[in-house]
Parts: structure tokens; C-alpha cells; sequence
């Protein structure tokens, strides 16, 4: 067993885990293109829907950007609980480190959520404050028994997670596999005593985690799983728990989640899902978001506690429906290597960075907002246009926007002939 301040045996700390200026100069050129072309860093108004008018010229068009994957990001019951939580509390926040005070509401909300997901559930700002606070504890070796794991990230895993391999690396050994890729994950599960894998639930560029697998790893060898299920939660499991959520009974005390509740869950913030009282007490006096930064605001409670609510109705159900009936016509009128019935976000790849910035540009000029993606978001070579579906989306909008992209696709090939 290694002791606290070591490094699993064999483990290969190499000495810079970031590279942030070659990054930028690698990335720069599609950056200002697609700044250029108008299709970044857009300011609007919200409308009905999943519409929104540019401040630029007011134009109404047509939102597949935001992640709000049930539509309840303008639920009218969640604005007004946001509205009146401000009101009943007299302050929009309080300046002070969470280890000295709280809102009492805030209480009652982890005391809701904790119930509501089966878990012990401490909130954060963002999702990622929670990976930030969480992430430094794993490498520590106070989750895993006082051994410090080898710490294994899946290439694709989020920005907010692979942010932190130099904290990491700092306290233990660090690893990238491919993604997904369990035979590299079993073979140092066998050659190293204590393992820790960091990855998405559902990933932002489309696809999910094996978690089957995962979990026959965590049985046959220990695996301790950290799980950034921000995308998946709300979607799937009793009371919308999310996508990995749902996999587990019980959390017990090798599997950690962290979640959005920003993004499916309508409100504003992160949490952490815990499995044990332990965990908790650790995150709570020693969780840098924790120890050394505020709370949500009244607003974002109230927010979330009215989103709990709907969660517990017969309303998640029916946004559930709609959001799959959605992506099955999405999915017959544009078929992707992503295409599943149950995860809402679809990725159309065309490979080269400008004429993915072009594309984005021509459908926003038809009243569609999608997302360019490129390098870094995706590898070099890998750009495409990002589709985030809703339960708000209406199928006339869905069936506009893939004419829309049929049309730009015809071109692109008409003019490679």
C-alpha cells in the first residue's frame, strides 16, 4: 500500500500536464473566424419557446444551442419560485464562505435534492466548482482508503474535468486512455493497486459512458468512478437521477457523480452526488467551493426547488416523451453516427474547421442557431456543428432545420464535385 504523498508504483508523473499557449495559437485562427462570421458570443432576448431575438438587429430565430434538453429553463413555475425566493429571503446572496453561513433554504434544497436523487447531495455554483472541489480530494487518497489512486481520464472527458490533471498530477500519478476504452482501463486496474477513472455520463459532443462496464471493473477490481453526468441528468431514472445515476442502486463509496442543474433540470448550478457520511463531511470541510466560496444565490434555490417539485409530477414524464419522440424525427430526417433514441445531443461533422464556421453562419442566416465546433472543443479534423435537442422544440422546427442543413450539405457537395 503507498503511503499518502507517493505516487502509485509504476505510475508516470510527466511534468506539464497543460499546454495553454500552444492551445491558443493552434486554435486562434478558428476563433476569429468564427467571430468574423458572426456566429459567436451572440446576445439575445428570450422568446417563446425555443426562440430567441438578436440584440443586433432583432431577428427571431430558432435556438438549438442551450442545453435546457426539457424545455424547463422559462418554466413559468420555476421563474416565479426564483422570483420569490429573492423576495422571502430580502437578499440576492451572502458574501461568505459556506463553512460559516447559509441560507436555511439552501438547507432545505440538499435535504430535497439528497431525497429526490437517493444520494448525499452538496451544491455548487457551477459543475465546474464541483469537479474543481472534487477532483484535488480524489487525488488526495482519502476516498480510496488512504491508498492514492492512479487517477485515469477518458481523452473525451469534459474541459471542466481535464482542467485539473495538473492539480492532479501534483498529488498522485496521472493517466489518458482513448475514449472508451475498457481494455486499456482493465490492464492498469490489473497492474496498479488502486485505480480512479474520470469521465462524462453523456458526453457533450454526443455518445455515453459505458457504465456496464465500469461497473464490472468497480466489482472485479475496486474501480473508483467519478462521473460528470451534466448532460444526462433529468433525462433518465426515478425522479430524472440521470444517466448514471441510474445505474447504481446505491452510490456506496466508489462512486462519486456530479451533475448540472442548469442544464436538464431547468435552475442554475452543480451538485455532487455522495455515496457515503464520510464523503460528505470531507467535501464539506475541506471542498475548495466549499471551504472558500459561496453558495448559490436565493434565486438559483428557489429556482431548483421548484424545479424538484416538477420532477416528482407526472409533468417529467410527458417532457421525457417529448423530447425522445423529438429525437426519433430528428434522427429519421438526419441520420449521424450519434443517433439514439434516448441522448439528446447530435453532432454533424464535416471536418474542416472554416467550412464548419461557414455552415453555422448560413443556417443563422435562415433563422437556426447551432454551434460550430472545432479545435479545441473536438480533435483537429473532427469540426462539425453541434445539435442540442428540446422537448420545447417544436417538430415543424425540426423538420425546417434539417431542410436548412440538407440544403447547405447539397452545396458543400456541389461545390467539392
Amino acid at each position: 500500500m503507498n503511503k499518502r504523498g507517493q505516487p502509485p508504483d509504476g505510475a508516470s508523473r510527466p511534468p506539464n500536464f497543460r499546454n495553454t499557449a500552444t492551445m491558443i495559437d493552434a486554435a486562434g485562427a478558428n476563433f476569429e473566424a468564427a467571430h468574423y462570421q458572426g456566429i459567436m458570443a451572440l446576445y439575445a432576448a428570450p422568446g417563446p419557446g425555443r426562440t430567441v431575438r438578436l440584440a443586433q438587429d432583432g431577428r427571431e430565430i430558432r435556438d438549438f444551442v442551450r442545453c435546457s434538453y426539457l424545455g424547463l429553463d422559462n418554466h413559468p413555475q420555476i421563474v416565479a419560485a426564483a422570483q420569490k425566493a429573492v423576495h422571502d429571503a430580502g437578499a440576492l446572496h451572502w458574501s461568505c464562505a459556506r463553512t460559516r453561513l447559509n441560507f436555511s433554504i439552501l438547507g432545505e434544497l440538499e435535504e430535497d435534492l439528497s431525497d429526490l436523487f437517493k444520494a448525499r447531495v452538496i451544491t455548487f455554483t457551477t459543475v465546474l466548482a464541483a469537479n474543481m472541489s472534487a477532483l484535488p480530494l480524489l487525488a488526495s487518497g482519502h476516498l480510496t482508503g488512504g491508498t492514492k489512486p492512479l487517477v485515469v481520464f477518458d481523452r473525451s472527458a469534459h474541459a471542466t474535468l481535464a482542467q485539473h490533471k495538473a492539480t492532479v498530477a501534483g498529488e498522485t500519478g496521472v493517466e489518458t486512455i482513448q475514449h472508451n476504452d475498457m481494455f486499456a482501463l482493465e490492464a492498469l486496474c490489473r497492474s496498479h493497486p488502486c485505480v480512479a477513472y474520470v469521465c462524462d455520463g453523456v458526453y457533450s459532443m454526443g455518445g455515453s459512458a459505458p457504465l456496464k462496464a465500469l461497473r464490472a471493473l468497480q466489482d472485479r477490481y475496486g474501480l473508483f468512478l467519478y462521473i460528470d453526468d451534466a448532460h444526462g441528468i433529468s433525462l433518465f431514472g426515478e425522479n430524472g437521477a440521470g444517466y448514471a445515476r441510474s445505474e447504481f442502486v446505491e452510490l456506496g463509496d466508489k462512486t462519486i457523480i456530479a451533475a448540472s442543474l442548469g442544464k436538464g433540470f431547468g435552475a442554475s448550478g452543480g451538485i455532487l452526488m455522495l455515496g457515503t457520511a464520510a464523503q460528505e463531511l470531507l467535501f464539506r470541510r475541506f471542498a475548495v467551493a466549499h471551504a472558500f466560496s459561496a453558495s448559490l444565490n436565493t434565486a438559483a434555490i428557489g429556482a431548483a426547488k421548484a424545479s424538484a417539485a416538477i420532477h416528482r409530477s407526472g409533468e417529467l414524464a410527458e417532457r421525457q416523451r417529448s423530447l425522445r419522440q423529438n429525437l426519433s424525427l430528428l434522427d429519421e430526417l438526419l441520420p449521424t453516427r450519434d443517433s439514439t433514441k434516448d441522448l439528446p445531443i447530435r453532432t454533424i461533422r464535416f471536418g474542416d474547421e472554416l467550412i464548419s464556421v461557414a455552415a453555422a453562419r448560413q443556417l443563422l442566416a435562415l433563422g437556426f442557431y447551432t454551434s460550430a465546433i472545432f479545435f479545441p472543443t473536438v480533435a483537429r479534423g473532427d469540426a462539425g456543428l453541434r445539435i442540442c435537442l428540446t422537448a420545447s422544440h417544436s417538430q415543424a422546427e425540426i423538420r425546417d432545420l434539417c431542410a436548412a442543413l440538407e440544403t447547405i450539405n447539397k452545396e458543400i457537395r456541389d461545390a467539392h464535385a
